[in-house]
């Protein structure tokens, strides 16, 4: 059972290592047509000064709230299954 559990974390740590080579360099992203569409169309669209938030919240805004709406229910069933519940008195 113990070689079970280093084989598994040492396969776990190869496939990390690994990856660290195919990740993208931080820091220097490539410039794509979606992003001059947002900077020169952003503001005059919606109305915002802040283009990360017209992005985030017109742009993309269903998709913010179904990311909201998934974090709330996770939220609500931790809270349940630790017991903040009320309860009967016995």
């Amino acid at each position: 059972m113990r070689l079970e559990k280093g084989l598994v974390l040492a396969l776990f740590f190869s496939f990390i290592l690994a990856s660290l080579f195919f990740v993208h360099g931080v820091g220097n992203p490539s410039a794509t047509l979606m992003d001059d569409y947002f900077l020169g169309n952003g503001q005059s669209e919606t109305g915002s000064n802040n283009i990360v938030a017209s992005v985030v919240f017109d742009y993309r805004g269903l998709d913010t709230l179904g990311e909201a709406s998934v974090l709330f229910a996770a939220a609500t069933g931790v809270f349940l299954i630790l017991g903040g519940g009320a309860r009967k008195n016995e």
